[in-house]
């Protein structure tokens, strides 16, 4: 009979806690009893899974007596206060946050890119899950890097408000709402007007200029695919766009590589659906892409002003493959290979 284990969702009640529930279901995870954890202000409200009302309990230090597995989402404070605690309590916490992911000790892992990376969990019982957009890059890159070699890469997100929550989502709504009645506009998630413009600025300013969203998917990128002389640099964009963040992609390889061959090997690899025809207008789209699980890449061609580069373009689901989903694929492997 298959093992089944008990799960705990932190942060149940926010966007990526309810997808997290959702995925659970939709892939049959064998889950023994779920508990949904969030803050005091959302104890006592249900949650459906499998048909069944969940009632929320509030976070707390002995919330993970008997659990197995807890995928956390709740905020960056939230883990480094209860990630050790769930982990000292035997529990292996899939952490969605920023908090560990570039710690030595701790794996930050993409199950279709580094699955084995999964094993040092042992090293503090918590697995760090990736920044979303650096997730659906890495997914296309690491099958051109392992035939081809990428030397660098120059990206540009276009990223959803929800990734920023479920009161950025209100907020770009509203805005729109506001703008289309001739009524004045409030801006109190974003530091400017997100209706109808493109902020280049997320999370905050660091000294070097960048903001600390282009650091992570620099660092990340390189841990992730274990190689440190890959070349990154980004630039990361709020769109308003409700669902799906998309990039522009331009790597340079140590070998040529043709887009026929690139389209080729990324048409073969997991979790990549390519959908590359502009003479018929098919490329991916941000609402083709809401609600799936793959990372979808087109517009692959040759780049003609370097030598050996390639531009593609590239989408996901920022909620699902580029948080909730890529949390619970980590989990599966986790079960079936080292629980």
């Amino acid at each position: 009979m298959k093992k089944k284990y008990n799960v705990a969702v932190v942060g149940a009640t926010g966007a990526v806690g309810n997808e997290m529930i959702r995925i659970l279901e939709e892939r049959k995870f064998p889950v023994n009893r779920i508990k949904l954890l969030a803050s005091d202000r959302s104890a006592g409200s249900t949650l459906s899974f499998k048909k069944k009302a969940v009632k929320v309990e509030v976070l707390t230090e002995d919330s993970f007596e008997d659990i197995d597995v807890g995928l956390f989402s709740a905020g960056g404070s939230v883990s480094k206060k209860f990630a050790p605690i769930a982990a000292k309590a035997g529990c292996i916490v899939i952490d969605n946050t920023s908090a560990f992911r570039m710690e030595p000790d701790i794996p930050l892992v993409v199950p279709e890119v580094n699955p084995h990376a999964i094993a040092q969990y042992k090293n503090r019982n918590i697995i760090a899950n990736p920044n979303c957009s650096t997730i659906q890059m890495v997914v296309v890159l690491k099958p051109l890097h392992d035939e081809y070699v990428i030397k660098r890469v120059v990206v540009s997100t276009y990223q959803a408000v929800s990734g920023t929550g479920k009161l950025a989502i209100d907020e770009l709504m509203n805005q729109t709402k506001s703008l289309f009645n001739f009524q004045k506009i409030e801006c109190n998630v974003y530091p400017h007007q997100i209706a109808f413009n493109c902020l280049p600025h997320i999370d905050v300013f660091l000294d070097n200029g960048y903001t600390k969203e282009e650091i992570k998917m620099i660092d990340e990128t390189k841990k992730i695919m274990e190689d440190d002389s890959i070349k990154v640099t980004a630039t990361t964009v709020r769109v308003p766009v409700f669902s799906c963040h998309s990039e522009s992609i331009n790597i340079e390889t140590k070998k040529e590589i043709a887009p026929e061959k690139a389209r080729d090997i990324l048409a073969g690899s997991p979790g990549v659906v390519v959908i590359d025809d502009p003479g018929k207008e098919r490329y991916p789209l941000a609402v083709t892409a809401t609600g799936k699980n793959e990372t979808f890449v087109g517009r692959i061609r040759k780049d003609e002003s370097v030598k050996n580069g390639l531009n593609m373009w590239v989408v996901a689901d920022n909620l699902r493959k580029g948080a909730a989903l890529n949390a619970v694929q980590i989990a599966e492997v986790l079960v079936s290979r080292y629980l």
